[in-house]
Formats: C-alpha cells, structure tokens, sequence
C-alpha cells in the first residue's frame, strides 16, 4: 500500500533519498556493468544462432552462448532485485519499474524455457535457437524500456538542477 506523503513528494523517477540511496549504492555500479556485457553477449550470440540457422554450423557454440546469456540474465535479475530493494526498499514490482519487472518476468520466463527445452530435447536444435531469438526480442524490448527510464532519470536530473541553478541565482539577485 502506497503512503500518501510518499505520492505526494514523487514527481518523477526518484524522490529525493531514493536517489541518494541510488547513488550511494554499489550495486548501481554492478548494474551499470551487468547491462552492457549482458548487451555484447546476446550480440555475439545472436551471431552465433544465425551461423547456425543459415549453415548447420556451430550448433554447440551457440548453444553455449544462449546458456551464458541466460546466466548472465539472472545474474543481472537478481542484482538488480537486490538494487532494487537498497533504493525502494522492495525487492522487485517498485512503482517506478513496475513494468520493467513485468516484462523481465517474461524475458526471465523465455530463457528458462529454453533451458528446458535444451535438457529435455523438447523443441529439437532448430526449434532451440528460434525460442533463443524469442526470447532476445523480448529482452531487447526490456533493455529498451531501461535504457528510456535510464533516460528519464538523467532529464529528471537535469530539470531539477536547472531549477535549483534558477532558485539559486535569484536568491543572489535578491541580495
């Protein structure tokens, strides 16, 4: 149950203590690393799931990638539950990353999927990658809803440091 003084003082991504704790936080730091490698890996290995859909080629090779990609995934999940909780004070569904959460639940499900699809031979090779490459376009529709709350947070900033700057140089032009 949301408080009333907490909607009362979120006028964007983060008030201002969540922001602190934001910031303060090593986690943010892991955050900002996970992503971009877990980015490169889904590169390489959507590379790889193409050479072997075009050629018959590399099938194990890819199937490594898919499975670092998805460990690289739960990796990034659970830190970032645990990031979440440090800022919000709840581990997963804050109301500024509802949906982001919602989604990643679906891009965690994909990937899970297809772990089980690979250890018991449900969907056969080929059937494999083309669950694989679902589940990238999910993942990239996730990265593409952080990558724009990212963006809002840094306007947010920008907008509140502009306002601050404006208060500021009219509190001098007072004196």
């Amino acid at each position: 149950m949301r408080r009333p003084d907490a909607e009362m003082r979120r006028r964007g991504l983060y008030t201002p203590e969540e922001r602190r704790r934001r910031d303060s936080s090593p986690w943010t730091t892991v955050q900002g690393v996970l992503a971009p490698v877990q980015f490169l890996v889904c590169l390489a290995s959507i590379a790889l799931i193409a050479r072997y859909l075009m050629t018959g080629e590399g099938y194990w090779l890819a199937t490594i990638s898919i499975v670092v990609k998805t460990f690289t995934l739960y990796t990034i999940m659970i830190t970032g539950a645990i990031w979440e909780k440090e800022v919000f004070g709840v581990y997963l569904f804050a109301e500024p990353f509802f949906w982001e959460d919602v989604v990643s639940f679906g891009v965690i499900a994909l990937h899970t999927f297809y772990l089980l699809a690979l250890f018991t031979d449900l969907l056969g090779s080929r059937g494999e990658m083309l669950l694989a490459l679902a589940a990238y376009a999910a993942y990239v529709v996730n990265a593409v809803q952080f990558v724009l709350k990212l963006r809002a947070a840094r306007l947010q900033e920008a907008r509140e440091g502009a306002a601050l700057a404006g208060t500021a140089a009219i509190g001098e032009a007072a004196r």
